[in-house]
């Protein structure tokens, strides 16, 4: 049995996600951020596939890509208003960590176990990131759930999906605590 870590346990039981729009430069450095993609790739994976990658967005990438949305939510009637939403995620982000769902053919494992995985690499990420003293939130939204934006932004293959977008930064002002789950709505205790 490993020894107890009481700083990572305690670390676990008081995490919070810092809102996105909260995040703003300074934003980890390339040598900071291998260190907790590092991290994010130690995550559980059966079969050894590694069915995910990473896209890291640096502001000229976001940019762009906030620039693409408005086009891809008229081809959509996306409603104005999830529209602005959508292009405040990516324009006013300064970094985040695209990690992508890319299942790999195997007998041996489901797809769904690797999706898992690349939802794992999320949590990782996001934990890595906040542990560290970074403001960390994972994010998605319509636009990430579009092939089209997927393909012609971020050149996503085919079989590949966005598991989730980590905005990565410093925060500025701290999020406020919220309800957690009532255990006892949620747990069933099976003994026989």
């Amino acid at each position: 049995m490993p020894d107890r870590n009481q700083a990572a346990l305690d670390f676990l039981l008081t995490r919070r996600s810092r809102p996105a729009k909260t995040l703003r430069a300074p934003v980890p450095d390339r040598a900071t951020l291998e260190v907790l993609l590092t991290a994010a790739a130690r995550t559980p994976d059966h079969g050894k596939l590694e069915p995910w990658r990473f896209i890291v967005l640096e502001k000229p990438a976001l940019t762009r890509l906030a620039a693409m949305i408005p086009a891809r939510a008229a081809a959509l009637e996306i409603p104005e208003d999830k529209l602005d939403k959508a292009v405040a995620q990516y324009r006013d982000a300064d970094l985040a960590v695209v990690v992508v769902d890319s299942p790999v053919a195997s007998e041996k494992v489901p797809q769904i176990e690797q999706t898992y995985s690349s939802g794992a690499v999320c949590l990782s990420l996001l934990n890595a990131a906040l542990a560290a003293g970074w403001g960390a939130n994972w994010l998605s939204g319509w636009a990430s759930h579009d092939a089209v934006f997927c393909k012609d932004g971020l050149g996503l293959e085919p079989h590949e999906r966005i598991a989730g977008l980590i905005h990565l930064g410093t925060e500025t002002s701290a999020p406020p605590e919220r309800p957690r789950p009532d255990l006892s709505q949620k747990v069933v205790w099976v003994s026989e």
